[in-house]
């Protein structure tokens, strides 16, 4: 008996080149305007930061940016990251072979010469199983989910020996399985135009000119979109909040100096942040007093979430920038509640490298419990962002109330620790290698094992 199985992806190329202002002057509403000539404008307070943050100037910057998004429409819906197209971009046939164990080692592979190789997701990374596929002969793999649910990723750094990988759901998988361990063959048909290349990409990063320039209050949001959607949530809503939050802070004096980052190919693994604070020498990265993470501020379904960063496991700082963030949720009398670092976002760098971290969201892909509706309204059993990752993230995907207030809760902590750290623990030396942590499964969106 055969059975078959096809697997196909296209990627379109060409991306375009056009790039526009975020938006026009003559665009944003406008606000008073403090002098700004030095020694005439005012110490930053929070009151005075958060004052002038307007909701109508947040959602008009969401929708300029949304038109510029659009024009990429037809290149979203991409598949897997980083996979090398199928030979000479055409499709490519051949019985499909059962892999022992995770995949994991050379001895789990058999001869696949012309095959197409089926792996368990497990252990190592989706790289090392592609990687090894290529090395034993086969045309192509298909890595099955060893959880419930459908499965993409990323094969990371590229290597001579990838093959065109695809994920598919463990319920997928199962009949194939059961086939093959019955010594059925299935064949199979793998097609992927798709192309690998290097290209550069840069962040921006803004520094106030005043401000002792030895203790930098520091805060980042991803200046890219997944390849699948606009992103205007995922990030831009909190892109948009460190321009907002950046533009007023203009015009006051501050004590500290403040950077703001807005991070390249986020969606990628974190390329941008991780470069940054990779080149970062140990007396640039003592001045940096923390970081704080800001990606997706205004799910649709939300709830009010704050990284719990201990400073038992994290860099000492940590945990008094959580406090801060539950203080001011508390003073205005509204629910939070806490979420693990994953490594999905670009704290991970930072709190790798001996900077205190922490940031908020309002969700993404995870499903909002009765409690967590109880707390904060919305739709129990649904995603707090419905539109996470796809096309329909557009202007209609943001929740204005959410937005809002967690503008304001940036622009608090920007203008405390741009007054003053008093209080808050002084850095030591570089803490990255006496911080024991797991290993996470997640570097930025995609799984990486």
């Amino acid at each position: 008996m055969t059975s078959s199985l096809m697997t196909a992806a296209l990627l379109a190329g060409g991306v375009s080149a056009a790039q526009l202002p975020l938006i026009q002057p003559s665009q944003i509403p406008q606000s008073p305007q403090f002098p700004i000539s030095a020694g005439e404008k005012p110490l930053v307070s929070s009151d005075a930061l958060q004052g002038q943050i307007d909701p109508a100037r947040l959602l008009q910057r969401a929708k300029t940016l949304y038109h510029i998004a659009e024009q990429g429409i037809d290149e979203f819906n991409h598949p897997m990251g980083l996979t090398p197209g199928t030979n000479n971009k055409q499709p490519v046939y051949g019985p499909l072979k059962l892999v022992a164990n995770h995949g994991c080692e050379k001895s789990d592979y058999p001869d696949l010469t012309g095959a197409i190789a089926l792996v368990s997701r497990g252990t190592c990374p989706f790289g090392t199983k592609s990687e090894l596929s290529g090395q034993a002969g086969a045309v192509a793999a298909v890595v099955y989910n060893n959880e419930k649910g459908d499965l993409s990723g990323t094969l990371g750094t590229p290597s001579p020996d990838h093959v065109a990988t695809f994920g598919i759901s463990d319920a997928d998988a199962a009949p194939f399985i059961k086939q093959l361990k019955e010594g059925k063959k299935v064949d199979s048909i793998a097609y992927m135009d798709a192309t690998v290349d290097t290209i550069s990409t840069t962040n921006i990063i803004a520094q106030t000119t005043g401000g002792d320039p030895e203790n930098c209050v520091m805060l980042g949001g991803h200046s890219d979109s997944v390849l699948e959607g606009p992103g205007i949530n995922d990030d831009g809503s909190g892109s948009l909040t460190l321009l907002e939050v950046a533009t007023h802070l203009s015009r006051f004096d501050v004590n500290n100096c403040v950077r703001f980052a807005w991070w390249a190919a986020e969606e990628e693994g974190l390329l941008g942040s991780d470069y940054y604070v990779s080149v970062l020498n140990e007396t640039e990265n003592q001045k940096i007093r923390l970081f704080m993470d800001y990606d997706m501020l205004a799910s649709p379904n939300f709830a009010y979430q704050v990284y719990n960063a201990t400073n038992a496991v994290n860099p000492t700082g940590s945990e008094e920038l959580r406090d801060l963030y539950t203080e001011f949720y508390e003073d205005h009398g509204v629910n939070f509640t806490y979420i693990p670092f994953d490594g999905r976002s670009d704290y991970d760098a930072f709190i790798r490298n001996g900077i205190p971290g922490g940031g908020i969201a309002t969700g993404a892909e995870g499903v909002k419990t009765k409690d967590e509706q109880a707390m904060f309204g919305g739709v129990a059993g649904d995603w707090f962002d419905p539109c996470y990752h796809q096309i329909c993230d557009t202007v209609d995907n943001l929740n204005l109330t959410a937005w809002e207030l967690n503008t304001k809760l940036v622009a608090h902590t920007v203008a405390t620790f741009a007054r003053s750290f008093d209080g808050f623990p002084e850095r030591s030396k570089v803490e990255s290698t006496s911080v024991e942590r797991e290993e996470f499964k997640y570097h930025g969106h995609k799984l990486q094992m």
